[in-house]
């Protein structure tokens, strides 16, 4: 059983207990993040937390704990529990208050809630013909109008999953007036003739922190890129489609409303970032780099 931080307190997780009347479980009142963590040590934690620090001045919240101390409830739960290969889930909500209503009470005290969960263990560079491409579908984006904020209320993103599913696709790229943003859980890359594209952030695409760290690689590396908008209509002219995540990593897409992409395989651009983020991974577990990998 995994040990979990509820409120201050280091809990087996099937123990940790909220009240009903929490406004995270009344009306999604809250903010969430979700950290890497390979071989113990969290990945880029630092622009996680200025994410959901973001995140919570956007719905008018503050955080008595400072970034020092997140740092160490995460520090503390990554020793509690066993996985070398994990991710974090963070999660703040507004509180607990006597009465429902939907005005926002004058804040009184957050409860801040995180688990660990296993990750497979780091794939070497030689698997990477083992990684399965997605196939995916394109919906209309039904979701709300800040998707920059991450916020818990996800049924809409879930319900974009489930049509995907039901289609025999792995996922849904979301399309608003005509322009392919992201995924339900993901930031959406193209690659056309050699240049990696991804949509500009918005208040309609979260700002992921792999979605950054992909774009400082490929400067790193001298691969050229570009943030602008993707028409739907591009998506399956695309020589590569990526989806990118904190637990996805880089995953290719293969297949979009059944027209395939490119080869039909994972592309070649993909396959060089690709093994850049896996050296970079081995090198954390090398010790020769911190968890904030700086480049």
């Amino acid at each position: 059983m995994s040990v979990a931080y509820l409120n201050g307190h280091y809990v087996d997780l099937e123990q940790a207990k909220v009240p009903v009347l929490d406004r995270g479980f009344l009306f999604g009142d809250g903010i969430y993040e979700v950290i890497p963590v390979y071989a113990g040590n969290p990945f880029r934690l630092t622009s996680h937390i200025n994410r959901l620090r973001k995140s919570l001045a956007a719905i008018y919240m503050s955080l008595p704990q400072s970034d020092d101390e997140l740092k160490t409830i995460i520090g503390t739960l990554i020793e509690k529990n066993p996985y070398d290969n994990a991710s974090v889930y963070l999660q703040i909500t507004r509180g607990v208050y006597v009465e429902r209503h939907h005005d926002f009470p004058e804040q009184g005290e957050a409860t801040v809630f995180a688990m660990i969960s296993p990750l497979p263990p780091v794939q070497k560079l030689s698997q990477a013909t083992e990684i399965k491409g997605y196939s995916v579908i394109t919906a209309e984006d039904i979701r709300w109008q800040r998707c920059d904020i991450k916020a818990i209320t996800l049924l809409a993103n879930c319900m974009l999953k489930q049509k995907a599913l039901e289609s025999g696709a792995d996922d849904t790229i979301l399309v608003r007036n005509g322009e392919a943003s992201e995924a339900t859980s993901s930031n959406l890359f193209i690659v056309r003739d050699g240049v990696i594209i991804t949509p500009p952030l918005s208040e309609h695409l979260l700002a992921g922190v792999t979605r950054e760290f992909i774009l400082l690689l490929a400067n790193q590396h001298g691969i050229p890129y570009e943030e602008r908008p993707i028409p739907e209509h591009e998506l399956e002219l695309a020589d590569e489609i990526w989806l990118t995540s904190s637990t996805k990593e880089i995953r290719p897409v293969v297949k979009v409303n059944d027209v395939t992409i490119g080869s039909g395989q994972p592309g070649s651009v993909w396959r060089q970032m690709y093994e850049y983020y896996q050296v970079l991974k081995e090198r954390l577990y090398l010790g020769e780099i911190s968890g904030e990998a700086k480049l």
